[in-house]
């Protein structure tokens, strides 16, 4: 059996891994687990439990990431993520708890990984801190399992190899579109299938997180991931709770994802190369952006 649904799941496509999770009657995810037990020759238990490690590496992110005396290497960023977690937890968010808790979450994150702290690339360690944010905020605010959170890493993985196989990951080939659009997109996909959404609007949410955020540049000041980067992360898991609301309210996209994506690596392609991540363009180019990189290396 396992066999079989390896043979149809596709993830040269989201459209087939749709099909084949509509037609098999089970999420994406358990589709995703299957078909890598079959792949790695190992039980899916043993898989599971490989996705459960790197979901305790990204829990264990959180509270040194929040240390308000965090500070990156370079010396340029370090304590937003305190700062926004005392809003939250105050009481004092604008936009309740839930989005403000996905905020901090991101920034901690991603200030860890400016420090040198131990991530998890999802996909990249620039937007490291959007699927975690987004995972780990559903499981405190709505109350999801752990299980349902490592499930779901499964269907945002397949996301993420899906663009990898047609877009690309990397900033320095596609913009920040790829790297944080791309994370957004897995985010959404996970949230979306957290919050008992279908195979459908899945895919939907992938498109909507997509096309909220083409053609975003990277343009790393003083080439470094940590601005404008680290509160791009924010952005992302921001954009990805708005794309999968809009998915599980039955809002289509009207172009697919997969379409999408493609569209994503045509933006990529047509960028010029002072917007991927050669720090030479975009916020990296301003006045104070060079002052910032004097300031760092001299």
């Amino acid at each position: 059996m396992a066999q079989l649904e390896e043979q149809q799941l596709n993830l040269h496509s989201l459209e087939s891994i749709v099909q084949a999770a509509e037609a098999s009657g089970k999420p994406i995810s358990a589709l995703v687990m299957e078909q890598q037990a079959a792949q790695l020759e190992i039980s899916r238990e043993a898989v599971y439990e490989r996705m459960r490690s790197r979901f305790q590496v990204m829990r264990m992110c959180i509270e040194p990431g929040c240390d308000p005396n965090l500070r990156s290497t370079s010396g340029l960023t370090g304590g937003s993520a305190a700062k926004m977690r005392r809003v939250s937890e105050a009481g004092e968010s604008l936009t309740g708890s839930l989005l403000s808790g996905a905020l901090y979450r991101a920034l901690a994150v991603s200030e860890l990984n400016a420090s040198m702290g131990r991530i998890v690339a999802a996909p990249t360690a620039g937007s490291c801190g959007i699927l975690p944010a987004a995972l780990l905020t559903m499981q405190q605010e709505r109350g999801v399992s752990e299980m349902d959170c490592v499930m779901a890493m499964f269907t945002a993985s397949a996301v993420g190899v899906v663009i990898a196989e047609n877009a690309s990951l990397a900033g320095a080939e596609g913009g920040c579109q790829a790297e944080c659009g791309s994370a957004a997109a897995m985010a959404a996909a996970a949230i979306t299938e957290l919050a008992g959404g279908t195979p459908r609007m899945v895919s939907h949410a992938v498109a909507i997180a997509l096309k909220n955020i083409l053609g975003l540049v990277c343009d790393p000041v003083a080439g470094l991931v940590e601005i404008p980067c680290i509160k791009r992360n924010a952005s992302g898991v921001a954009g990805a709770f708005v794309a999968a609301e809009l998915a599980l309210a039955g809002i289509e996209s009207a172009i697919p994802a997969d379409e999408v994506i493609w569209a994503m690596k045509k933006v990529g392609d047509a960028m010029s190369p002072a917007l991927k991540e050669t720090a030479e363009g975009g916020l990296a180019a301003t006045r104070t952006g060079k002052q910032l990189k004097k300031q760092v290396f001299g």
